[in-house]
């Protein structure tokens, strides 16, 4: 059962930490990867019991778990329970909604249940908090992460040249999704867009690449920064992406437990959008607006139709792409051979999420669905749009149209980019 193999990974990503590091606040970035587990459970029981029959008493649960009512740089002066009573805890809500199914009506008018919503959407929340819970992880100060591994990502097989990139002709193209069956709200209704001719990088930006940005002083010219880029940067001082640091004269990296030399080869990760936009403005690029991005990564020009991911119909596994990752790390790119989109770009699907140009607002005719707190409160400027899932993404967390968002500033998130330009 899908709602069990959910949770036994949530399970075993805290196994490995302490009492002390599963309710400690190791960054005001993050709460206590406790809240999360509480979290999780809570907004199970009030989505598939409380709020079953579809009256919806709550969008979020009040109290100690209600991410309004506590944003993340609260939490660590709350209350937890002590980890054995949060798991009897979870086993005891999971009882709960396990014997509620039987009297569930799949086909009934009630659209939070038709075709199994619901159950999609709690499924997809937990897969979301994993992907949290490791960035709280790779935060973590003191003894390091000891990740429950399984296995290692591939060598490349692909042969990808540095620099490439591939062209859309332009024209109209068909956007976003009608599903109702997983797809979040944001991600409908489907429509068609008309693009301009635009040239998309083959791959994600590189260490290699972004390391000859550094090494050109990219980091100390203001001409390739926004105001409130540069803005940023002054105050916050960054000279690297998150997590990278000097030894001697070359440059290293931790990911997750381990740390060693930065790889050329391997996507960047950990920048902000406002380290993109400036990479993009060096490379004499810029970055791809969301539609680009997604009719780069799904439009199938000869059939006249989209795909739900890059290679096809085929839900992803970490043998397709880069996804679901018990290595916890990037992957060389050109290391998943069927990881290519029609148009001819890899990765898009996987390894890191990939910056946009865009704003985070709602498609042509968007209605809320089932509570205006999981996308619509986000919309605005405040916001940009990621694209593509990471290394640390769970399969059933991500597809060509599925939208993340964060904060330009963000950087402890799984995130790089490609760059586009004008055709």
């Amino acid at each position: 059962m899908q709602l069990a193999e959910a949770r036994e990974r949530t399970l075993a990503l805290i196994a490995p930490l302490s009492d002390d590091d599963l309710s400690r606040q190791h960054d005001p970035l993050m709460g206590p990867i406790v809240w999360d587990i509480g979290h999780i459970g809570h907004f199970e029981e009030l989505w598939l019991t409380q709020n079953l029959d579809g009256e919806i008493r709550f969008a979020e649960m009040p109290g100690t778990y209600n991410p309004f009512e506590n944003p993340r740089r609260t939490r660590g002066a709350l209350e937890y329970p002590a980890r054995q009573e949060m798991q009897d805890l979870l086993a005891g809500i999971r009882s709960r909604v396990i014997e509620r199914i039987d009297s569930v009506d799949f086909e009934s008018g009630n659209t939070l249940v038709q075709g199994g919503y619901v159950y999609a959407m709690i499924l997809q929340h937990e897969y979301q908090h994993n992907e949290t819970m490791l960035q709280t992880c790779q935060l973590k100060q003191g003894a390091p992460y000891a990740a429950p591994r399984g296995w290692d990502v591939p060598e490349p097989v692909l042969n990808i040249e540095r620099g490439r990139m591939v062209r859309f002709a332009g024209g109209e193209a068909i956007v976003g999704t009608h599903d109702r069956s997983e797809a979040y709200d944001n991600e409908r209704p489907q429509h068609i867009v008309r693009l301009r001719p635009f040239v998309i990088d083959v791959a994600p930006v590189s260490n290699g690449d972004f390391l000859a940005f550094i090494d050109a002083g990219g980091y100390t010219k203001r001409e390739l920064w926004s105001d409130t880029g540069w803005s940023w940067l002054q105050q916050e001082r960054i000279e690297a992406p998150k997590y990278w640091y000097r030894e001697g004269a070359d440059w290293h990296a931790r990911s997750m437990d381990r740390a060693g030399p930065v790889d050329p080869r391997r996507p960047v990760c950990h920048v902000s959008y406002h380290e993109a936009d400036a990479y993009a403005r060096w490379a004499g690029k810029r970055l791809p607006n969301e539609f680009e991005w997604e009719v780069a990564a799904s439009w199938d020009e000869a059939r006249g139709a989209r795909r739900e991911y890059p290679w096809g119909d085929e839900r992803p596994t970490h043998r397709l792409a880069n996804v679901d990752q018990l290595s916890f790390e990037t992957a060389p790119i050109g290391a998943y051979a069927r990881n290519v989109s029609p148009i001819g770009c890899y990765g898009m699907i996987g390894d890191v999420w990939e910056w946009t140009s865009s704003d985070f607002g709602g498609y042509p005719g968007f209605a809320a669905f089932p509570y205006p707190e999981y996308s619509e409160v986000f919309f605005g400027s405040e916001y940009k749009v990621l694209r593509g899932g990471s290394w640390a993404t769970r399969p059933g967390a991500v597809r060509n149209s599925f939208r993340n968002w964060d904060y330009p500033i963000r950087r402890q998130i799984f995130s790089g980019f490609r760059c586009a330009s004008d055709d």
